[in-house]
C-alpha cells in the first residue's frame, strides 16, 4: 500500500485533501463562532459561474483565468448577499440562501449550455471535484520526492492549494488578536478602534480564496464540510480559541486522510470491485467526527456559551 503505486496514485490526492481541509477549517473557526458558517456554503456554490466564465474566456480548466473568475464570482456573491439583506430587509441567512441558490443555478445553466466536452468540467466535477484523477505520473517511488524532474510533474493543484493553506495560516496568525476580539465582543473591538466591518469583510474574502482554491480539486461537498464540521467539532472539545483551532486542524487532517483511505481501499478490503467517491467519504468522516464530538465532547452541553480567548 505504501510503495511506488501509493506514491503515484494516492500521495498527491491525500496531500491536496489535507491542505484543502486545513485551508477551509482555519477561517471556518471564526465563521462558526460568528454564526456565519453558511457563508462558506454560499461561496462554495457561487464560484461555479465564475469558473465557467473563466473557462470560456481561457479555453482551459487549468489556467489562472478560472481562478480569477471564481474569485470574482465569490466577491460578487458577498456583495449580492449584503445588497439583498439591506434592500430586502431580511436576515443574513435568508439572503445567503437566495444568493448562493440563484448563482449556483445560473452556473449550472451556463455549464450545460457551454461546450465542455474536451475537458473534465461538468456538474459532477463541481460537486465532487477530481481528487482521484490527480495522479503523479512521473513518480517512481518515494525517491521521486527528491527528484527535480519528477517534482516538476506534480499536478498544479498541489502547489496552488499549498500556497493558499499557507496564506490562511499567515492570515490567522497575523490578525489573531483583531479576529478574536471582534468575534467575541464586537462592541469592545469598536471601543479599541478596530474596524469590525473591515475585519469581517477580510475574513469572508479569505474564506472565498480558500473555497476557490479548493473547489477545482475537491469540489463543493468537501469545501462545505471542512468549513463547518471540523470547527464545530473542535468547539465541542474546548472553550479556548487557541485549542479550538488546533483541534479543528487535527479533525480536518484526520477526515481527509481517513476519508480518502476508506474511499479508495475500504471497498477493496470488503471484497468490492470499485472504490467510492473520495469527496463523499471525506465529508462523511468529517460528519461522523462532529457527531462523536456532539455525543462525547467535554463541552457538548456548553457549546453555546462564549469561548475563552
Amino acid at each position: 500500500m505504501m510503495g511506488g503505486e501509493f506514491v503515484m496514485l494516492s500521495l498527491v490526492p491525500i496531500l491536496i485533501g489535507v491542505l484543502a481541509a486545513i485551508a477551509c477549517a482555519l477561517p471556518g473557526n471564526f465563521l462558526v463562532l460568528r454564526r456565519q458558517a453558511l457563508i462558506g456554503d454560499a461561496i462554495s456554490h457561487v464560484v461555479l459561474p465564475g469558473i465557467v466564465v473563466g473557462f470560456l474566456l481561457s479555453g482551459t480548466v487549468s489556467s489562472w483565468a478560472m481562478m480569477a473568475g471564481a474569485a470574482g464570482a465569490a466577491v460578487v456573491a458577498v456583495l449580492l448577499i449584503e445588497l439583498i439583506r439591506r434592500l430586502g430587509r431580511i436576515e443574513p441567512g435568508a439572503a445567503m440562501g437566495v444568493a448562493f441558490t440563484a448563482l449556483f443555478a445560473f452556473g449550472v445553466l451556463l455549464l450545460e449550455q457551454s461546450d465542455t466536452s474536451s475537458v473534465h468540467l461538468d456538474v459532477q466535477h463541481a460537486l465532487y471535484g477530481n481528487l482521484e484523477s490527480l495522479i503523479w505520473v512521473e513518480a517512481k517511488g518515494w525517491s521521486s520526492l527528491f527528484d527535480p524532474v519528477a517534482l516538476a510533474g506534480l499536478p498544479p493543484e498541489l502547489p496552488r492549494i499549498a500556497i493558499v493553506a499557507l496564506l490562511m495560516l499567515v492570515f490567522t496568525v497575523l490578525f489573531w488578536r483583531p479576529l478574536k476580539i471582534s468575534t467575541f465582543d464586537e462592541g469592545f473591538a469598536r471601543v479599541l478602534g478596530m474596524r469590525t466591518n473591515l475585519i469581517g469583510f477580510g475574513l469572508v474574502i479569505m474564506a472565498a480564496i480558500a473555497a476557490v482554491a479548493a473547489f477545482d480539486a475537491v469540489g463543493s461537498i468537501i469545501v462545505i464540510a471542512m468549513f463547518i464540521c471540523p470547527p464545530a467539532a473542535a468547539r465541542l472539545m474546548t472553550n479556548r480559541l487557541e485549542a479550538q483551532v488546533l483541534w479543528s486542524v487535527a479533525f480536518a487532517v484526520f477526515s481527509a486522510v481517513m476519508g480518502y483511505v476508506l474511499a479508495g481501499y475500504g471497498p477493496l478490503w470488503l471484497g468490492a470491485d470499485d472504490a467510492v467517491s473520495a469527496a463523499g467519504m471525506i465529508a462523511t468522516v468529517s460528519g461522523l467526527v462532529l457527531a462523536l464530538a456532539a455525543l462525547y465532547g467535554p463541552h457538548r452541553r456548553s457549546s453555546g456559551s462564549p469561548a475563552e480567548g
